[in-house]
Order: C-alpha cells, then sequence, then structure tokens
C-alpha cells in the first residue's frame, strides 16, 4: 500500500532543498521503479534521473526520460542495449575501474557520457582518490576518444546508513565533499563544466546545504523505511509504504502472530529495536485513512520464505484473529517495493512499476 500524499510530501522536501542549494537533482528511481511515480518529479519541473541498471534505464526512456545515469559500475556485456540507448537518449554510464572502458571502446556505436566513480569511504565500488595513475589512465582514456564524454566524478557514502545520529552522516558528508572538491580543483583547468554528483538518502535528508556539489542523487526518500527511521532520517509518520498481510494464525500462549508475508516479500534486512530484538518490520493497524502505530508495539521477530512471526502481547493479541490484515512497515522500502509488483494507493488506485517477469507466450 502507497500512501500517496506523503511520498509526494517527500518529494516535494527533496525538490525544494535542490533548489535551495542551487544544485541539478537527479533522483534515483531505483526505489520506486515507477513511470507514474516518476512523472510527479516531471510535474515538480525534474528533468533527469538516475537508475541502477540498463533494463531501468530503457523502462523510464520509454516514458519520455530524456537524461538517465546508471549509476551502477558499466558492464560491458550489456553493449548492445548501451548503444540501443545512447542513441535515443543522454545515456551516462559509471566507470569504477580502470580498465573497463577499452573493452567498451571495442564495440561502442553511440556517444556516452562518463561519470567516474569515486570511492569517498564506503570501500564498495569507485576508484580511491589517492590513486593518481588510476585517475589519469581513465581519463586519458575517455579524452582519447570521440564517443566519450567526461562528465565528472560522482560518489555513494552508503556508509551514512551505519550512522545513528545527524552529526555522523554530516561528518562523513563533509569527507565525501572534501575528497570530490580536491579532484575538482584538480582538474576544472581542463574540465572547466566536470560535475560533481552524490546521492545518499541520510546525507539528502539531513544536510541542508549543498551549494558546494553540482547534482544531487537519492532514492530510498520517496518512501522511507525503518532503517532510514533509526538514523534519524525520517519520522515513522513519513514512511509512505506499508506492506498489507493477511493473518492465518494465532498463538496466544506465546505471544505470537503468523502472517502471510515472509523472506519473499520483505528480503531478509532488519534492526534492532531499543529493547534489543531483532526486527523485520514493524507492524501497525490499517484503517481507513492509511495506518497507524498499535498501542503496544508489534513487530515480525522472525521469517521463512511465506511465513512472518509477530510478537505481540497479550492485549495486542486479544484484538487479533486469522482473516484480520495487518500492515508492515519495511526495513528496506527499496526491497519491500520490487517485492511488491505494484502498488496500491489508499484510494485503491494501482500504480503499476517495472516488472523483471518475463512471461513467455502460450
Amino acid at each position: 500500500m502507497l500512501d500517496k500524499q506523503k511520498c509526494i510530501r517527500n518529494i516535494d522536501r527533496l525538490v525544494e532543498k535542490a533548489k535551495r542549494s542551487d544544485v541539478n537533482l537527479r533522483p534515483h528511481f531505483k526505489t520506486h521503479q515507477s513511470h507514474e511515480i516518476g512523472r510527479w518529479f516531471k510535474e515538480r519541473g525534474i528533468s533527469c534521473c538516475t537508475v541502477s541498471s540498463l533494463k531501468m534505464a530503457q523502462y523510464f526512456s520509454d516514458d519520455g526520460w530524456k537524461d538517465i545515469t546508471v549509476a551502477f559500475p558499466v558492464n560491458y556485456l550489456e553493449v548492445d542495449l548501451i548503444n540501443s540507448l545512447a542513441s535515443k537518449i543522454q545515456l551516462n554510464l559509471l566507470v569504477s575501474i580502470s580498465d573497463v572502458l577499452p573493452r567498451l571502446l571495442d564495440q561502442l556505436e553511440n556517444k556516452v557520457g562518463i561519470f567516474i566513480e569515486i570511492d569517498t569511504g564506503y570501500h564498495r565500488t569507485g576508484i580511491d582518490p589517492s590513486h593518481s595513475n588510476e585517475l589519469e589512465n581513465v581519463i586519458s582514456d575517455i579524452a582519447a576518444s570521440p564517443l566519450l564524454e567526461f562528465k565528472g566524478f560522482l560518489s555513494h557514502a552508503g556508509h551514512t546508513y551505519k550512522c545513528r545520529s545527524k552529526a555522523a552522516v554530516e561528518k562523513i558528508y563533509f569527507e565525501e565533499v572534501e575528497v570530490l572538491l580536491d579532484l575538482k580543483s584538480k582538474y576544472r583547468g581542463k574540465y572547466p563544466d566536470l560535475a560533481l554528483s552524490v546521492g545518499d538518502t541520510p546525507s539528502a535528508s539531513l544536510i541542508d546545504d549543498f551549494s558546494e556539489i553540482n547534482e544531487l542523487r537519492a532514492g530510498n526518500l520517496v518512501f522511507y523505511d525503518l532503517t532510514q527511521a533509526t538514523i534519524g532520517s525520517c519520522d515513522l509518520d513519513q514512511i509512505a509504504i506499508v506492506m498489507a498481510c493477511p493473518v492465518v494464525a494465532t498463538y496466544p500462549d506465546r505471544g505470537e502472530v503468523i502472517i502471510y508475508g515472509g523472506g519473499v516479500h520483505f528480503s531478509k534486512d532488519y534492526i534492532i529495536t531499543e529493547s534489543g530484538a531483532v526486527s523485520y518490520g514493524a507492524v501497525v493497524l490499517l484503517n481507513d485513512s492509511g495506518w497507524a502505530l498499535p498501542p503496544t508495539e508489534m513487530f515480525v521477530k522472525a521469517l521463512s520464505q511465506e511465513h512472518g512471526t509477530v510478537h505481540a502481547n497479550a492485549e495486542s493479541m486479544r484484538n487479533i484473529k486469522p482473516g484480520d490484515v495487518l500492515g508492515v512497515l519495511p526495513v528496506h522500502s527499496c526491497l519491500m517495493a520490487d517485492a511488491m509488483g505494484s502498488y496500491v494507493t489508499l484510494n485503491g488506485e494501482r500504480i503499476s512499476r517495472l516488472s523483471y517477469f518475463i512471461v513467455s507466450p502460450e
């Protein structure tokens, strides 16, 4: 279930923040993966986006998006799709190591933009900024080809997800920006238009001024989730999606409710509650205006493939029976949304999203 108004308010906050800092907003669409939700950004003047796969780029290109960055290390095995997309839109690719471009160029037919990913501390992908020779090699490869345009430096400070305070997020963000500004200072003489592109939801939510960078990418904050609430990026009432799960069994003697909602619906990401318990999702009570927190805490304590086990006290158990439907706030909204297949708004409107299932013709 999607609370459209909460989602739009989340979008509006991001758009206004980018406007105040006078930076380009290139929102990441990997969380919602929906034409309709993408259009809500367009209605607010946004004309470019970020995605995490070429298939996702194709999906949004089909809905009229003409400037798309694939913020995932370029996979030259998908060069046919790269060539197809690059013939129709401004396609920007991400280079995270030095030896990928020569292989891509062997089969590249159309011009693409290139962002160089910089590892500013997350240590997932990206070039270490201290590896000057590797950076020089990539920039030289870009400059040597008429099919490549150097767009700038891009980073993702994913380690902000381990933070539990605004101060901790700010520390990581300012360290990230310092690294990128040093690189821009070094190369802007030859590349005066190079952009610095950053994006993670904790920073996008908690930092007020982005004027030192050029482009802001963030995606999770359209929906938010319990992880972001734990960090301090949002309040619980800003979380815009919930999974509606039927109750299939109750066990009052052990304070457990079994729901039809398991690992295939939520993933198995979890948070630790204030009491030290593992939680795979917070249970809310559905109502005519959306949902509300129960009088006493209930949470998903265990997951199997299809089963979810909810912890509930005796008072809560008295009001729950098989056939009821409970809501579950996600720990990680990106993964839960991916499992949903589509969204249903509080008004009953169904909103489609990208499907990765291939149906063979009969």
